[in-house]
């Protein structure tokens, strides 16, 4: 490891932010969070009228500013329906799988601060009653949450304070392994997240400044493809932390950190893109390159929103995106590394 920093703060800093729910546009209780840690640094926060966090760091050189993204939003649902028996119906905000849903503890957010837990479960939710209870197409129709309290109707639910529009997240079931496996949902990107925080560590500890002057941003939507979409107008150049994939089509593994060439909207910058390459091989950190379909991040978003920036992309490969997610401690050491480099100017 090039850079002496601890890798188990990032695994403690993921374990400490992975709890604290923060579904598409949920911002109440993490950004509290944020603040708390970047305080421990000596930095405070600041916020865009969307409530995305910001953490500005000067550099040796504040003549250029850059920008790197890190999104604390989390795939999550919202209550779109209350039935007559008690059951709740939700609608997904960002691209849910119902079928790693199933079975799964979830937790209702009513807009007075209430909290309610559940049992998210397929209507058709019992091979001794339902003939099709294995067949049945798991969506947003026919996907319901059991509360977990004594329900008979829809105005004993309603007693509770539940509404249409009340924020739904799912329990993240985070474990670390003793061989080095981090099992959790939210990975993507709440992974990313505790990179980051790594490198603020890690200069602060060090008495070092990036080359360039560094903004840290949380955005809130990026599962819904408008994260990145906004850009502090002095940002030159955006970097998105995010996860990479891993598949038949893909070099990526639990071990790299895998740099993004592509996405579903197009390229990233080529020279911004290259350099990171570059920056990889002078480390000597385990990366790969790779091009991801049916995926996005806040940088091809910051591109969308016609920001004047080099956008670029890498992060953690992890198996089973969107689910309970799995990748190895090597991944985030070697995407801390690239960060810290990256921000150093190697």
């Amino acid at each position: 490891m090039k850079y002496n920093f601890d890798p188990m703060y990032i695994i403690d800093c993921f374990k400490e932010i992975v709890n604290v729910p923060s579904p598409v546009g949920y911002y109440v209780q993490m950004n509290p969070v944020i603040e708390k840690i970047a305080a421990r640094f000596g930095y405070t926060v600041t916020y865009d009228n969307k409530s995305t966090p910001y953490i500005t760091i000067e550099g040796e050189d504040n003549s250029k500013t850059v920008e790197i993204a890190c999104h604390l939003d989390t795939i999550g649902m919202m209550v779109k329906r209350i039935d007559a028996n008690g059951m709740i119906r939700v609608r997904n905000t960002g691209g849910v799988n119902w079928q790693s849903l199933e079975g799964e503890t979830v937790t209702v957010y009513t807009r007075d601060g209430r909290e309610y837990t559940g049992l998210m479960a397929c209507q058709s939710h019992s091979v001794h009653v339902f003939d099709d209870a294995r067949t049945l197409a798991r969506d947003e129709n026919t996907m319901m949450i059991i509360l977990d309290e004594d329900i008979k109707c829809e105005a004993d639910v309603r007693a509770l304070g539940i509404r249409h529009g009340d924020m739904v997240a799912a329990d993240p079931r985070c474990t670390f392994t003793k061989n080095g496996y981090l099992k959790s949902r939210f990975i993507d990107d709440k992974a990313a997240v505790a990179c980051a925080f790594t490198l603020l560590k890690y200069l602060t500890e060090n008495n070092l400044k990036p080359k360039y002057k560094t903004l840290l941003a949380f955005p809130y939507s990026e599962e819904i493809g408008t994260g990145g979409t906004y850009v502090p107008s002095e940002v030159s150049e955006y970097v998105a932390i995010d996860i990479g994939l891993i598949g038949p089509d893909y070099d990526g593994n639990e071990h790299c950190v895998t740099i993004c060439c592509k996405d579903n909207t197009g390229p990233y910058d080529y020279e911004l893109t290259s350099r990171l390459v570059n920056t990889a091989e002078k480390i000597g950190t385990n990366y790969v390159t790779d091009i991801f379909y049916r995926y996005g991040t806040d940088a091809s978003a910051a591109l969308k929103g016609g920001n004047n920036i080099k956008a670029a992309a890498f992060g953690m490969p992890v198996y089973c995106s969107h689910g309970v997610e799995r990748t190895h401690i090597d991944s985030l050491i070697n995407t801390a590394e690239l960060m810290i480099a990256y921000a150093l100017g190697e």
